[in-house]
């Protein structure tokens, strides 16, 4: 069993949870080739953190299973846009806590 967890990165966790429940269960093969085709921020950014999750379980991905794929909603940086007559808008720029569990597959699974 092995985890990576990726911390403090600059993606809506909302948006980045809709990628981590897709591939939540997967071979990890399978959830690498399938991100690397997914049109999204926070799909490249899951990939690399699968990728480093299988290398730190010492498992070749064809030989790994997502047991886990967490997203926690970290800190948010709070910006100001400049608007008309002096005044400002917030803009409120998200982070998040991507945590990937793997483990060696049973024989059977596929």
């Amino acid at each position: 069993m092995g985890k990576a967890i990726l911390r403090f990165i600059r993606v809506s966790p909302t948006k980045a949870r809709l990628i981590a429940r897709e591939v939540q269960g997967m071979n990890a093969e399978y959830a690498i080739a399938s991100l690397e085709f997914t049109p999204n921020k926070a799909a490249g950014i899951i990939s690399k953190v699968i990728a480093s999750a299988v290398a730190n379980a010492g498992l070749e991905p064809e030989e790994a299973v997502i047991t886990s794929a967490r997203v926690d909603k970290g800190p948010v940086l709070k910006r100001f846009t400049p608007r008309a007559r002096g005044s400002a808008s917030p803009k409120h720029k998200p982070t998040a806590h991507i945590m990937i569990e793997v483990a060696a597959a049973e024989k059977g699974d596929k």
